[in-house]
């Protein structure tokens, strides 16, 4: 973030406010066209240097903000640009007309400023501009816009440094710094007034709810619909345009304020108040989604599990909204307000939701460092499903190389969760090796231990693309999308699980094996086994996740054990 805005700086800040000149007197144009982002929104405002040219009559000096060596008049601005002024504008006359347009500028803009400066009226201190009255809130920042042209065409057009000393010079910077005081006061009012209509969940999310009662849309045009439901859904739709409508004016309004700030040079200010109001709005949402960002890699690695999961839960409901809702919405609002400076929309947006995100996004990676064990695999795999899923709106919506560190953070939970759950699933098969030996079933039926390995197991047939790459040779590349196009999907029992699950299956075998020498008639001890192996082959089969082949295989080795019992009664 610091480094971000360490290019708002100026370096030659009397030449920059030359070039900005020339370049509004060339183009005519209200926009800052010939300053960089950094410049315009740089907490160093042309008015204080101009203020600094002209702070002593009898000692001119350039004297910005910060450390910088007082420099004559003369050594700042460049000495092939006077004696060009000298040869075109050096009469007197010419003096004076610049003098009497920034009158003329003046006093069109002291008409509105005046009337709307915070500390003139308290009127003036309690009422809105943009809300009472548009029209005039759009003159207003007009007149502003003139005010700074007026007083950089007044800076380019002095061919004697004198000219900076101006009463009128500093009657238009002291009329400036009002005017910035009133644009302050609306900025801020208007994000914190308006938050409920810029919030992504209040707006977005409520509207689309309420819009799409039923998933359909058909009941506004079905006959059978009572009058009662037909008007509360045209009751719905219209409340959620005039929601629309309303959040459009104020993103207008609050772009025309930061552009009007950033080209008088308070680009610094406008960013403060954005930044300090929206940030507290994402950190609310995050609340309110339930996700605690209190939380630390420490606290995580000392919780029971059953605490552990009532912080998982939150954060997988969490996950979807966040990035296509909320850190999604709070992009486009960024990349609105301040489209005309990228620099802004990048160290803003970085401020904004960049540490919210990264934390966020951290939490899976503490989990997955968490200790492993076989009841946290399929929490396991749904964080990574859930990564997986919006990791296309990750790139996009973290695109800006300032927050790269959360695609990255992104990118290490994803790998993180897939070694977890690798680590969680070798511990299930320890933990089938080492059941204790009970009494077997009496009558030779399904032992309830294979029922419980089998439904631990089967479960992963809601997990079909996370198998996939889990269980596959692991490259650290980027999630694939859950919405990917999965029309020629490979089969399960046709990837590096179905290994996974053949050692799975040998380690229950082996101790179905061992439970079976526990009958002492033979007889019984193979139908024992031959029902289990049957009920297992069976449930994978069902589910998909063991192939025609292998279940094929299986299937003769069950015959094996019927055989043998058959041979025995």
């Amino acid at each position: 973030m610091t480094s971000a805005f360490s290019s708002y700086r100026f370096v030659d800040y009397a030449g920059k406010i030359v070039a900005c000149a020339r370049s509004i007197k060339s183009t005519n144009q209200l926009r800052y066209t010939s300053l960089s982002a950094s410049d315009v929104a740089s907490d160093v405002r042309p008015y204080q240097i101009l203020r600094h040219f002209y702070s002593s009559a009898n000692e001119l000096a350039v004297q910005p903000v910060g450390a910088m060596a007082r420099k004559g008049f003369w050594r700042v601005l460049p000495r092939k640009y006077f004696s060009h002024r000298r040869r075109v504008d050096d009469s007197s006359s010419s003096s004076s007309e610049e003098a009497s347009k920034l009158e003329e500028t003046v006093a069109r803009a002291e008409v509105v400023v005046v009337k709307w400066d915070p500390d003139s009226s308290a009127y003036a201190n309690v009422t809105s501009l943009f809300h009472e009255d548009r029209l005039e809130a759009r003159r207003f920042l007009a007149r502003v816009c003139d005010l700074q042209r007026g007083m950089l065409d007044f800076v380019a057009a002095a061919a004697e440094p004198s000219r900076l000393s101006h009463p009128c010079l500093a009657r238009a910077q002291t009329l400036m710094q009002a005017a910035m005081r009133r644009l302050e006061k609306e900025f801020y009012q208007m994000l914190a007034a308006n938050s409920d209509l810029l919030d992504p969940e209040s707006r977005s999310v409520r509207s689309s709810r309420s819009s799409v009662s039923d998933d359909h849309g058909s009941d506004l045009w079905d006959e059978s619909a009572s009058p009662d439901q037909t008007d509360g859904l045209v009751a719905r739709e219209s409340i959620a345009e005039i929601e629309r409508a309303a959040a459009v004016d104020v993103m207008t309004d609050l772009r025309a304020i930061a552009d009007t700030m950033v080209f008088a040079g308070y680009g610094f200010e406008c960013v403060r108040i954005y930044r300090t109001l929206r940030k507290s709005v994402v950190d609310e949402e995050l609340y309110q989604l339930g996700f605690d960002r209190s939380l630390s890699l420490p606290q995580i690695k000392k919780m029971d599990w059953a605490v552990l999961e009532l912080k998982i839960r939150p954060w997988l409901g969490a996950c979807r909204v966040a990035v296509r809702t909320l850190f999604h919405r709070e992009r486009v609002l960024i990349d609105h307000v301040f489209s005309n400076s990228n620099i802004a929309r990048e160290a803003v947006f970085s401020s904004v939701a960049g540490d919210a995100a990264l934390q966020f996004f951290a939490f899976p990676e503490w989990v997955a460092k968490s200790k492993w064990s076989p009841e946290k695999f399929f929490r396991l795999l749904d964080m990574h499903d859930a990564i997986g899923e919006v990791w296309p709106e990750v790139e996009l919506v973290f695109s800006f190389e300032s927050t790269s560190s959360v695609r990255t953070q992104a990118l290490a939970s994803f790998a993180k969760l897939t070694e977890a759950a690798r680590g969680a699933f070798a511990d299930f098969e320890s933990t089938i090796q080492r059941e204790p030996l009970r009494s077997p079933i009496p009558t030779g039926g399904v032992d309830p231990w294979t029922r419980h390995v089998m439904s631990y197991v089967t479960r992963l047939s809601n997990y079909h693309l996370s198998i996939l790459e889990i269980f596959a040779e692991w490259q650290p590349s980027p999630p694939q999308s859950a919405a990917a196009d999965t029309s020629s999907s490979v089969s399960v029992s046709d990837t590096g699980f179905a290994a996974r699950l053949d050692k799975l299956l040998e380690a229950l075998l082996s101790h179905l094996e061992r439970k079976a020498n526990l009958y002492r008639d033979a007889a019984l001890s193979n139908l024992f086994l031959a029902n289990n192996l049957h009920y297992a082959v069976n449930r994978l089969r069902s589910c998909g996740l063991l192939g025609e082949q292998r279940a094929a295989q299986h299937a003769a080795k069950v015959r094996q054990y019927l055989a043998g019992y058959e041979r025995m009664t």
